[in-house]
């Protein structure tokens, strides 16, 4: 199954605001470039994500040398940076790598009720 409930999906400035700010689900959008070693080492990390969120969390990549805009806008100012959007808004970041435990981490706030 191939869906964009199971992969990576990538985004630029084009379509940035249909996948992610109108996004029903939440969001995890990272902001990367295909020549940074970190953004490699990250990429399988990305992988057990997907997997582990099994369609809750939308993961999608932009890179952030052909979206300069969007870069700017959100203020990355080094790679591989990680957003988490909920409700069309960035609610957290991560810096650099960063192992699945911590990325999950991120969503706990925002998907445990009450």
């Amino acid at each position: 199954m191939n869906d964009d409930k199971t992969q990576i999906v990538e985004i630029g400035e084009a379509n940035f605001y249909s996948e992610v700010l109108q996004s029903k689900r939440p969001v995890l959008v990272v902001f990367l470039a295909p020549w940074s070693r970190p953004c490699q080492i990250l990429r399988p990390v990305l992988d057990e994500v997907v997997t582990a969120c099994a369609g809750s969390v939308k993961v999608a990549w932009v890179n952030a040398d052909d979206n300069l805009n969007l870069s700017m806008w959100y203020g990355i100012q080094s790679i591989p940076t990680l957003l988490y959007f909920v409700d069309a808004r960035p609610r957290a970041r991560v810096v650099g790598t960063a192992s699945k435990e911590a990325i999950l981490s991120l969503f706990k706030p925002f998907t445990e009720t009450p």
